[in-house]
């Protein structure tokens, strides 16, 4: 169904009387999967470092919800959250619980990087990309883990990027993201018997207001993508929502520890960055017999 801006497949209070936190939810695909989550029941917290584009993004989610789920309250609430401060990420927490003393999903959606080639990142920006992508990943998973998860069961869902062909001039956030996708596998089998599943979804390039962030480069990846893409197009950011709310729904409980792709097709094409000519590659076992 689609409902004043919002697209769902799922069934309408499939959700209902539970509570997410999703992190990176100011923009893009963070913002969308709140939206989506907030028109099927659930009631979400909105985490991310600047407060102000929180608020922005939790009113216009509240402006495009049917009167039933708008009106609810606490349907959306924005926590402004550095994740890389383990004292903000503790503070989250707790105020989630002073509201609505529960947690039942948490995705993990915060992350960034910046294009450089591996020779010129420094130990500063390396850390840096580091301590958003896993360590942030880890201290947002460790504390719903404390807070409820643990004694109640749930589902987490970690954001990657699609890596699986390596992540050329951009090597610290293809290590770190790496990190998260094995810290899913991990923990979904460290849990099941908690009760808590734990799934990963891999998107594409996709079409969102982060592309901005990387200037003329953003144009050349997404052409290339396009052309390189079984799907011939660049992904939009309510299909990454559908993975991401699919795999929290009741429908994935014999789902955990996979990585749902969601890049039509990338993965079985070619890499994204062109390589240059060369003839420099050295040659093993050159001689005629």
């Amino acid at each position: 169904m689609t409902i004043r801006g919002a697209t769902t497949v799922f069934r309408d209070g499939v959700f209902d009387g539970r509570v997410a936190v999703v992190t990176g939810g100011g923009t893009g695909i963070g913002k969308t999967i709140a939206h989506e989550l907030c028109l099927l029941g659930c009631s979400v917290v909105l985490a991310s470092r600047t407060l102000e584009m929180l608020v922005a993004a939790a009113d216009e989610i509240k402006a495009q919800l049917p009167t039933k789920h708008s009106s609810r309250s606490n349907v959306v609430v924005p926590i402004a959250c550095d994740v890389r401060d383990e004292g903000q990420v503790k503070r989250l927490f707790e105020r989630v619980m002073s509201v609505f003393h529960r947690v039942d999903y948490v995705v993990n959606n915060a992350g960034g990087q910046f294009v450089s080639p591996f020779e010129n990142l420094s130990l500063n920006g390396w850390n840096a990309v580091h301590r958003l992508n896993s360590t942030g990943t880890f201290l947002v998973t460790k504390y719903a883990f404390e807070a409820y998860l643990k004694d109640h069961g749930g589902a987490i869902v970690n954001v990657l990027v699609a890596m699986d062909k390596g992540f050329p001039y951009a090597s610290h956030s293809g290590a770190s993201r790496a990190a998260v996708e094995n810290l899913t596998k991990s923990l979904a089998y460290e849990w099941a018997s908690r009760g808590i599943r734990v799934n990963a979804v891999t998107p594409g390039t996709i079409e969102s207001s982060g592309l901005k962030n990387y200037g003329p480069v953003a144009q050349q990846v997404c052409e290339s993508y396009s052309a390189n893409t079984p799907a011939r197009r660049l992904g939009t950011v309510e299909e990454v929502s559908a993975a991401v709310v699919f795999l929290l729904s009741p429908a994935a409980a014999y789902t955990t520890g996979t990585n749902a792709l969601v890049d039509g097709g990338w993965n079985l094409a070619g890499a994204l960055v062109p390589l240059p000519q060369h003839i420099r590659y050295p040659v093993y076992g050159a001689s005629k017999l």
